[in-house]
């Protein structure tokens, strides 16, 4: 099996979960803007790790595609 690069860092377009600076480089959305999104216990789109707040990548991705601003 082929390593798809040196370091064996999964690239960010393929993981399944990103931290909140990830989501914010990935989405092109501020920081902050990805915590208010993302608040909440009981939110889809947030795995709790602890205190850590890891991002479902394709599942909020669904959530801003099918999002419009007015």
């Amino acid at each position: 099996m082929a390593n798809k690069n040196k370091n064996n860092i999964t690239p960010i377009w393929e993981s399944p979960l990103l931290n909140v600076e990830e989501a914010s480089d990935y989405f092109h959305i501020g920081v902050n803007k990805i915590r208010d999104l993302t608040n909440g216990d009981n939110n889809p789109y947030v795995l709790w790790i602890g205190t850590k707040r890891m991002i479902k990548r394709a599942k909020l991705e669904q959530y801003l595609l099918g999002s419009y601003s007015a």
